[in-house]
């Protein structure tokens, strides 16, 4: 099946990011969300982006242009039954997700392919609640979008060929590159990342180390872009803790037990960038370390 329309459910940090990678590489794309103010933001924020692609010379103003005007917004979830496939990329909570899906469910065409961007949920219990598992699968594009080039396709249980297929192509045309997981808890990215940045939180709580010192050996000493802990505030301690949880519960293993200073900057509100206090405090011009 050709896909030509995609429906993006959410219009955060992620979804804004997938609605602006489809609708560069030719996509019509329809978004959704409960909050017209999030909308707008939204493609506002796609069009700075854009702006500062075409300002390197990644995009020209002809192309930028036409991809703006292939993206609509919405706030009725049933206007999004009318697409190819609908990317879900609400809030990382199962009940979220199944409640979007079961009030979209009605609405969609027979044809339509249902993928959720979650890092770390079954997808074979969310596709057992669809009437459509065979074209249900896991879509989950890594953080910023636009700029990352690893997209993890994940079959649920029930998935057929058909649904991977179409899900594969439309990751070749946006020019990245898809690597296919099992659907086991945190599937491949988040099994293996989640637990070190939980283990750099446990270095901290454990006062093995300050936060710019862990930050700083990890950069240092490991190569590593961004250290664990402004990566988790990068992520969102909420996102990092959901995660955790679901590596825990999912595989029954001590070793996942999220690490309970996590679980109280979560408490807190301090769930690192979008909220300005996480592991650094953001309020001022340069972030400073809040432990």
């Amino acid at each position: 099946m050709a896909i030509q329309t995609i429906g993006v459910i959410g219009a955060g940090q992620m979804g804004n990011g997938i609605a602006h990678v489809m609708a560069q590489a030719g996509y019509k794309v329809l978004l959704t969300d409960i909050s017209q103010d999030s909308l707008t933001a939204a493609v506002s924020l796609i069009e700075q982006n854009m702006a500062r692609q075409v300002g390197r010379g990644k995009l020209s103003e002809s192309d930028m242009s036409a991809a703006i005007g292939r993206i609509e917004t919405t706030l009725a979830l049933s206007d999004l039954g009318a697409t190819d496939l609908v990317i879900e990329a609400a809030t990382e909570r199962e009940t979220v997700k199944q409640a979007i899906f079961e009030d979209l469910q009605p609405h969609l065409m027979p044809h339509t392919i249902l993928t959720s961007n979650t890092s770390s949920i079954s997808i074979t219990r969310l596709a057992s609640r669809t009437d459509r598992p065979e074209r249900f699968m896991g879509f989950h594009f890594m953080n910023p979008v636009p700029v990352m080039k690893l997209v993890e396709l994940i079959r649920g249980i029930a998935t057929d060929a058909a649904t991977f297929d179409a899900c594969k192509d439309v990751v070749d045309r946006l020019g990245k590159v898809s690597a296919t997981a099992e659907d086991f808890p945190g599937f491949i990215v988040n099994r293996i990342l989640m637990p070190m940045i939980n283990e750099a939180v446990y270095t901290l709580y454990e006062g093995v180390g300050s936060v710019e010192s862990i930050d700083q050996s990890m950069k240092l000493g490991a190569n590593h872009p961004m250290g664990p802990l402004e990566l988790a505030d990068f992520i969102g301690l909420d996102t990092c803790l959901a995660i955790m949880n679901v590596l825990h519960d999912g595989l029954a293993d001590t070793k996942y037990r999220p690490c309970p200073l996590l679980t109280k900057y979560v408490e807190a509100g301090w769930l690192g960038r979008k909220t300005k206090r996480g592991f650094y405090d953001y309020r001022g011009e340069v972030p400073v370390p809040t432990r």
